[in-house]
């Protein structure tokens, strides 16, 4: 579990194919020497298992699903990723719950900046818009943002200059893929809702103030 608060601009070293799967090596100066091996670390937001280590890298391999799911597959040496190590029980929650289960990528619509901030629009398949409200939570390369609104087909959030500093989104461009998870616990209360057997309903969550 991890909370959508990036650590640490990581930088792939080596990326080698083999099987289907892909193999990364990647430079974590800060999270490296935190890790061990059978860890768990968040590399835009989708989680990986590491596989070995040395004092300052770490390497994971992508299968087959995660690089279809994910942007992962794009990634090349020199490419920067956004590194998050998993959330401990005394840790502070300073996003929001994220599992680095990525649910599809993205296409960046358009980037502009405005008032001290930076909007920037994102589409999305339409089966997901069930998961988006405004003011809601979504994980988007693994960072912890609040959606801004949303439109047909996508939705804009607004980030400060020190969360564009601290990412990779200092090095996005409009066309760019990224990772999108949405919220666990829209998911939840999907299931619940359309389950034959639920008394929740939609009438029911407004009149207790969901």
């Amino acid at each position: 579990m991890f909370t959508g608060i990036i650590q640490e601009i990581g930088i792939v070293r080596s990326a080698v194919k083999s099987g289907g799967n892909l193999t990364l090596e990647i430079e974590g100066r800060k999270i490296a020497p935190k890790l061990d091996i059978g860890a768990s670390i968040s590399i835009n937001g989708a989680c990986q298992t590491v596989i070995s280590k040395g004092e300052y890298h770490f390497q994971v391999e992508a299968i087959k699903e995660t690089l279809e799911r994910t942007n992962l597959a794009e990634l090349r040496i020199g490419s920067r990723v956004n590194l998050e190590a998993p959330l401990s029980l005394n840790d502070l929650l300073h996003g929001h719950l994220v599992q680095g289960h990525i649910d599809c990528t993205s296409r960046i619509q358009d980037i502009r900046p405005i008032d001290g901030s930076t909007l920037l629009t994102f589409d999305f398949p339409m089966e997901y818009k069930k998961y988006l409200i405004e003011k809601g939570s979504i994980a988007i390369d693994g960072v912890s943002l609040t959606i801004m609104d949303i439109s047909s087909g996508s939705f804009r959030v607004s980030i400060i200059p020190h969360t564009i500093s601290s990412t990779i989104f200092s090095y996005k461009k409009v066309g760019d893929n990224v990772n999108l998870e949405f919220d666990m616990l829209a998911k939840y209360i999907e299931n619940l809702v359309s389950s034959d057997r639920s008394k929740i309903t939609m009438e029911f969550l407004r009149e207790h103030g969901f």
